[in-house]
């Protein structure tokens, strides 16, 4: 039964590799029982002896980190007691902006608040232009003066929570457990290429892409993390049927708040990355590689499309941004018409 699906989902992707949009792309989809697909075509490196991409690659997950690793820590840290997620941040960070404790808006941050996306932080900043201590670095995003704006999609917010994270535990974030199929880098297998880095002046391969997640030691709370297509499908099976998160940590990532979000998480809403025939309770997330993750609970399928898009530079039209749902697209249109489904709203 679910051949036929990701046969058709595999069709965009496929489509561009071969017009050579993305170098390389798999399309891996899970069930709530377990039934797997996985479909791999392109490179995983454009090299003078081209290297085809395989099953058991490593990706550079990008901000696939923040739900799949920072997002379930913190999680995991409330489920135990260990933070209050409408508590401020210096329950676990009692030296944030520790030369204005009166005044300091980053202060009064909460873990909720950098979750939801919903803090004053802007969206990034060039921190490795700082320096390339990462003791110092951190230091200098907890006592920075951030500038105010608007609510935005934010690294900041999740660099700030793997503080915390580290903070609580006393470790470094590649303590903590991860799944079989999921590392901090450098990966225990093979990599695929990502972009030619001008700061650094080398192609990478097995090291983090995110310049910030570089040069603050390469594990922070919103990059770093590395995957083999079956290691995102093994995370998003244990969340299709329980066994990877307790119940209150479900119901945390699948509740709407303020709109499309949820804890870590995006739901459907006009123009996202899952395409709009999924179930209006479908969460999912995308990184900046050219990954992404989508769980359709009411259906009980779940679906990752990971490619190496910046291959060899970020700096060109891979059509990512419609590739994506167009994928969701198609697997959801052949997943109905293979269970005679409907719509789930």
């Amino acid at each position: 039964m679910i051949d036929g699906p990701a046969d058709a989902a595999f069709g965009p992707a496929l489509a561009s590799v071969t017009g050579g949009r993305v170098p390389g792309a798999a399309l891996g989809i899970v069930t709530a029982g377990g039934a797997r697909a996985v479909r791999i075509a392109g490179l995983a490196a454009k090299t003078r002896q081209a290297e085809p991409l395989t099953r058991g690659h490593w990706f550079d997950l990008a901000s696939l980190t923040k739900v799949i690793a920072t997002t379930s820590f913190v999680l995991r840290l409330a489920d135990e007691g260990r933070l209050d997620l409408d508590r401020p941040l210096t329950d676990a960070i009692p030296d944030l902006r520790q030369y204005d404790v009166a005044h300091a808006p980053e202060r009064r941050l909460t873990f909720r608040d950098c979750l939801l996306h919903r803090s004053f932080l802007p969206a990034v900043a060039p921190i490795y232009t700082y320096g390339d201590d990462p003791a110092r670095l951190r230091a200098f995003v907890l006592q920075r003066e951030w500038r105010r704006g608007p609510p935005v999609y934010s690294d900041i917010n999740f660099i700030l929570l793997g503080i915390a994270v580290e903070r609580l535990t006393g470790a470094g974030l590649d303590a903590l457990p991860l799944g079989e199929g999921l590392s901090w880098g450098p990966p225990p297998g093979p990599a695929v290429a990502t972009e030619f880095c001008r700061w650094r002046g080398r192609m990478l391969r097995g090291e983090v892409h995110d310049e910030n997640c570089f040069a603050m030691g390469g594990r922070t709370g919103h990059a770093g993390l590395f995957g083999t297509v079956d290691g995102v499908l093994d995370v998003a099976r244990g969340l299709l049927d329980g066994s990877g998160a307790s119940a209150a940590a479900l119901a945390a990532i699948r509740a709407p708040v303020g709109g499309h979000r949820t804890i870590g998480w995006e739901m459907r809403h006009p123009g996202w990355s899952g395409g709009q025939a999924c179930s209006a309770g479908t969460i999912g997330h995308t990184g900046f590689t050219g990954t992404g993750l989508w769980i359709d609970f009411d259906r009980g399928v779940a679906w990752t499309l990971l490619t190496n898009r910046v291959h060899p530079t970020r700096h060109s039209d891979s059509g990512i941004v419609e590739l994506r749902p167009a994928t969701g697209e198609a697997l959801i249109a052949a997943w109905d018409a293979s269970v005679g489904g409907g719509d789930r709203d």
